[in-house]
């Protein structure tokens, strides 16, 4: 059943839900970052703002009166559950066959009603068969899907899509083109050194990301203990990466409140202000942001 707009107004009409779940989740978020900067935990938000938007998604689902016969998937970063204060929301829509003009008009009405309440959403329509295709064709769109995590609607379909997805991937072929497209990506961003770009420089959060779509691919798992049990790095290993991850992380959750924007570069506006907030204090020789650099350049030359 769609969910019914029984929330009153100071008129005492009924609220529309668009109206009451954009209150709702401006009002979830703020208390997000309030409860993080009261006591910082950077697994907790991510987590927390990830179940956020997973609930708002589900109550749009069937607000909509979505068919049954289709799933919502969660895929890229946001399949993964890191989702960043202001990162975008990438799913998919799978569909058991192509859709007809009503079931791309209950389509366009779940992703609008999505935009209009404030979530920045970034969408593919696809059968299984098309994700496939497009998978086989484009290793951006095969890591996306890598990451596909199962929100609302039919679990059968996306059962089917994982299976025939799983079976599709070649593993030596998939971890070829990662390298190659991380060392054209650390040569795109070689001149952006002093302002460097958190997620996608050298050392860089996707430079982790990398190791773990890799080692998914090839079955071994999606998380440093995974490799750990497959004597791929040491116990010892697997804790700087943590480590590193959990700075790398912390950083861009700062680094997104400061901008008040989905911002992924340190550049030198905002150093000052971000070194505050993360903690980092003058010196007699150097400033804060110049300590908050110096741990990033650290961090991104160990990983």
């Amino acid at each position: 059943m769609a969910e019914q707009p029984v929330t009153a107004t100071t008129t005492g009409a009924p609220e529309p839900v668009g109206v009451r779940l954009k209150r709702r989740l401006a009002e979830q978020r703020a208390l997000l970052r309030d409860r993080f900067f009261a006591k910082p935990s950077t697994p907790k938000l991510l987590h927390d703002h990830r179940r956020l938007v997973d609930a708002t998604l589900l109550s749009l689902w069937q607000h909509v009166e979505m068919p049954p016969e289709l799933a919502l998937v969660a895929v890229g970063g946001y399949g993964r559950g890191d989702l960043f204060p202001y990162s975008d929301i990438d799913l998919l829509i799978l569909l058991p066959r192509q859709a007809d003009d009503a079931l791309a008009a209950k389509v366009e009405q779940f992703l609008s009603l999505s935009w209009d309440i404030g979530l920045d959403v970034g969408h593919s329509v696809r059968t299984v068969a098309e994700c496939l295709d497009y998978a086989a064709q484009d290793i951006t769109v095969q890591t996306s899907l890598l990451e596909g995590r199962h929100i609302d609607g039919n679990r059968s379909l996306f059962r089917q899509f994982e299976k025939q997805f799983s079976r599709a991937i070649d593993a030596p072929q998939f971890a070829k083109a990662k390298r190659l497209e991380q060392a054209q990506r650390h040569e795109r961003y070689h001149d952006t050194n002093l302002e460097p770009n958190v997620k996608e420089a050298a050392g860089g959060l996707r430079d982790l990301h990398n190791i773990l779509w890799i080692s998914k691919a090839a079955g071994i798992g999606a998380n440093w203990t995974a490799l750990i049990k497959a004597e791929v790095i040491t116990r010892r290993e697997a804790a700087l990466l943590r480590k590193h991850e959990t700075f790398l992380q912390n950083l861009r959750i700062h680094l997104h409140y400061v901008a008040r924007r989905r911002e992924e570069r340190l550049v030198f506006d905002v150093q000052t202000a971000l070194a505050a907030q993360m903690g980092f204090r003058d010196t007699a020789h150097h400033r804060a942001s110049e300590h908050m650099m110096q741990r990033f350049y650290r961090t991104a030359l160990e990983i």
